[in-house]
């Protein structure tokens, strides 16, 4: 093996492909038998434009395999989840036990020079932590190991286009691993590859999306205080923006996905009483999809359904528009919400066809059953649907709001 990715999911598998693409021997390492032979099998499990063609492709021409055991290899990329501990805390804090365990597998096949590199997105300190916990697991100074954190900075939908062409930001133990690790990107990045400090790496990543839920936060906010004014939030921003120097987000149901709505408790949890605006963004956006719910309940009970027991609809249940992913997803929130409150709740979402509580109908009969329907999610299917066919609508992302 050239090299061996741990974690087969939506970051891995995409990254472990585009490498063998590049032409090295990629090992793909994950602990549900199930993906093992799904990706041996050129398939893929996840959805992602373009990658069971890239995956069945670097498969074939045996440069991909995955399995469940670590093997020997010169390079070895961490790729697995960082969720946080719980949420049943003022603030949460980060679970690095798959990291933990992913570096443990590889401890009995490491050698003398071999590069680590950490893509999770994890707390600051990260990587040190990781050299102190392979000292102990190593027959030889972890010190002639090469250590490196390079987060991923890529988008659900677009992921291999971004792999290979974003900048990336490189951080070492020492300069000699940050270099190293940069050679390594070099073979498949197009992208400027910046190096620094593991640490400093390490809050790049959270930072990153801790700007971007801020900015989220306030534009959830504004929406609410216009639902106080009864004033179309998605109006009021538009004409905002005209203003050269404001460029305010739209407002939605919330935040979801597995980085913008986990990172920012990364910084909070380390330095809780220095990260004020951070937390309360993440309670305004955690706050949403209940608001949501709330709106819709009040509406109803205004009467103007004429409805003794109306049906309700849920469109779109992903953590974003045209993805398959309800990793956090805050849509799914506000109709697991709404499920409680109508007896007559229905979803549809083009790429999820069940969940748990929740019923489905195709996209069709809601048009035709459903009393109010509620638009939580852009899927580029909802954005052309005929008016004639809402009875009554609410829509959180502004497709029809504006």
């Amino acid at each position: 093996m050239d090299c061996c990715v741990l974690g087969l999911g939506y970051i891995g598998l995409p990254t472990a492909a585009v490498i063998a693409e590049s032409g090295l021997n990629v090992l793909g390492i994950d602990l549900k038998p199930e993906v093992i032979d799904t990706i041996n099998d050129g398939r893929i499990h996840i959805t992602e434009p373009y990658l069971g063609e890239l995956v069945r492709r670097v498969v074939q021409d045996g440069r991909l395999r995955a399995s469940l055991v670590p093997e020997s290899s010169p390079v070895y990329i961490i790729a697995v989840p960082t969720p946080f501990n719980s949420c049943d805390v003022e603030i949460p804090s980060p679970d690095l036990s798959f990291v933990k365990s992913a570096v443990q597998s590889i401890a009995p096949v490491l050698k003398p020079s071999d590069l680590i590199i950490i893509e999770s997105t994890s707390p600051v300190g990260t990587t040190e932590e990781i050299a102190s916990l392979l000292s102990d697991s190593i027959g030889f100074p972890v010190e002639d190991l090469y250590l490196a954190y390079c987060p991923e900075r890529v988008l659900p939908g677009n992921i291999l286009h971004e792999l290979k062409n974003n900048d990336r930001t490189i951080g070492g133990l020492n300069e000699q691993a940050a270099q190293k690790a940069s050679d390594f990107y070099a073979r498949f990045c197009s992208g400027n590859l910046n190096l620094t400090n593991s640490r400093t790496a390490e809050l790049v990543k959270l930072v990153e999306n801790s700007y971007r839920d801020v900015n989220i936060a306030f534009a959830n906010e504004l929406s609410l205080v216009c639902q106080h004014f009864n004033l179309n939030a998605f109006d009021v921003i538009r004409h905002a923006n005209y203003h050269p120097r404001v460029n305010i987000l739209q407002p939605g149901v919330g935040v979801g996905g597995h980085c913008i709505a986990v990172d920012p408790w990364f910084i909070a949890s380390a330095v809780p009483n220095n990260s004020l605006l951070i937390q309360a963004a993440r309670k305004v956006n955690n706050s949403m999809p209940g608001n949501v719910a709330s709106r819709v309940v009040e509406y109803v009970a205004t009467g103007v359904l004429n409805a003794a027991s109306p049906v309700v609809a849920c469109l779109g249940l992903t953590y974003k528009p045209n993805v398959d992913d309800i990793r956090e997803s805050p849509a799914l929130d506000a109709a697991l919400l709404l499920s409680k409150a109508f007896e007559n709740l229905v979803c549809f979402d083009p790429y999820i066809q069940q969940y748990p509580d929740l019923s489905f109908s195709s996209l069709e009969n809601l048009l035709s059953e459903a009393d109010l329907i509620v638009i939580l999610v852009a899927h580029d299917e909802f954005k052309d649907l005929p008016h004639s066919r809402f009875k009554h609508l609410i829509d959180v992302c502004g497709l029809y709001s504006v």
